[in-house]
């Protein structure tokens, strides 16, 4: 037999919902053949990849039908392989009776719909157009992604027979872990997830607090990630930032720094998975500064590190240790 009997093969998702089981995901199959009179039917198969548990299905055409029909083409549909979001497939298709050679293959991955949205920065709202699913009513939120999505506002159900599909939905801060979550108002249906601002990692790093009475200096990540953060000293312009020993801490909680002293030249720097900033949160007095000093201080121009000066006013809990030798202001 010639292998053109069987001409094409598309494979396609398709969402069936009962009144009482809920809604579930099937694979559908379609494929084109020319019939020919020793073919008694076709069976199609499909693969998971993950756990290797195959399912197979066959349609058979009747005797009178193959020599009334015979060098026409067919369609043939197969509906019926329930699957799984992100699930990775390897389907085939060949004849019955199995002739060698006659066989089509694909592999196919299971995606998740996607949540059309636009955002407006000027009224922190982001736009969402619900999915026409056809069936029941439909969820979405705002969540922060860290281990688990965590609300990030009440959820909104927009109904099945609504006039309008369209949710509003407001956010304080553009994070990049700020995600947008849909899913089915059934039992168990598959969540849907995208991240708006899932490039803009800017605001984490501004989220820097100091505390003039205690003098402690802190900053706490947003969303999750991995790295350090330390202190450091900015001897001039440009990006070289001279970290202070002992000073680095986890970047995945938040970081404390008592006694600090406000110094404009004394920042943060960060060493993550979403980025390597410095910020310097003293440069342009965002924060109130301590009285000056009670006793007098001279400043000097020395070569080599900073030594202790002869003033009441207790030392700070950090020093520089320069990597080479450098001019040094001596307060």
């Amino acid at each position: 037999m010639s292998g053109s009997v069987l001409e094409a093969l598309t494979l396609s998702t398709a969402m069936k919902c009962a009144p009482h089981d809920g809604c579930s995901l099937f694979l559908r199959v379609k494929a084109s053949l020319t019939l020919h009179e020793g073919l008694r039917g076709l069976e199609a198969c499909s693969m998971s990849l993950d756990t290797q548990e195959t399912q197979c299905q066959s349609v058979r055409v009747p005797r009178a039908s193959r020599r009334l029909q015979v060098g026409q083409q067919l369609q043939v549909h197969f509906d019926c392989f329930e699957v799984s979001v992100a699930q990775s497939l390897y389907v085939t298709l060949r004849t019955v009776p199995h002739f060698c050679g006659v066989q089509l293959d694909q592999r196919y991955h299971v995606e998740a719909g996607k949540l059309s949205y636009s955002v407006d920065r000027s009224r922190k709202v982001i736009l969402v157009q619900v999915p026409e699913s056809g069936g029941p009513d439909y969820y979405v939120r705002l969540c922060l992604k860290w281990f688990t999505c965590e609300d990030a506002g009440a959820p909104v159900r927009v109904t099945a027979n609504g006039v309008s599909r369209r949710v509003s939905l407001p956010y304080k801060q553009e994070l990049s872990c700020l995600c947008l979550e849909g899913w089915s108002a059934t039992p168990d249906a598959v969540r849907i997830q995208t991240c708006p601002f899932e490039d803009d990692t800017e605001t984490l790093w501004d989220a820097i607090h100091y505390h003039p009475g205690s003098q402690e200096l802190s900053w706490e990540p947003a969303c999750p990630m991995s790295g350090r953060v330390s202190l450091c000293w900015r001897p001039g312009p440009g990006p070289q930032c001279l970290e202070l020993e002992q000073s680095g801490r986890p970047a995945h909680s938040r970081v404390q720094y008592p006694l600090v002293d406000t110094q404009p030249q004394l920042c943060l720097k960060f060493s993550t998975s979403l980025g390597f900033p410095v910020r310097c949160p003293f440069e342009q007095l965002r924060f109130p500064a301590l009285p000056t000093s009670r006793c007098a201080c001279v400043t000097e121009a020395r070569r080599g590190p900073p030594r202790a000066a002869g003033c009441s006013r207790p030392p700070p809990s950090l020093w520089v240790t320069p990597q080479r030798t450098l001019w040094w202001p001596l307060w």
